[in-house]
């Protein structure tokens, strides 16, 4: 992660399986605006997807630091950066 500019991550099925289910959620509140829902429906449904996507970021995060971890493990490099700025994206991910 200390140089997270340069390095390309693999992400899993299971993530963007995630991102799949948001991006249909946030059509199915496009066609409630659409049809003119009840606004109180359409910000639950837009809760529940900020809170899908808070959950995804996380997941993203933790699979990034892991990976990052390991290959520093691997190196004997000190894991004090990769800890940093893993917290540092969760904190503006927030």
């Amino acid at each position: 992660m200390a140089n997270s500019v340069a390095r390309s991550m693999e992400y899993s099925d299971s993530v963007k399986h995630r991102l799949h289910r948001i991006e249909g959620q946030l059509r199915g509140v496009l066609s409630m605006m659409e049809q003119s829902k009840e606004c109180s429906d359409v910000v639950i449904q837009l809760t529940a997807i900020r809170s899908a996507v808070d959950r995804a970021i996380a997941l993203i995060i933790t699979d990034n630091m892991e990976a990052c971890i390991r290959k520093e493990m691997e190196s004997d490099n000190n894991l004090d950066e990769v800890i940093k700025e893993g917290i540092q994206l969760l904190v503006k991910s927030r």
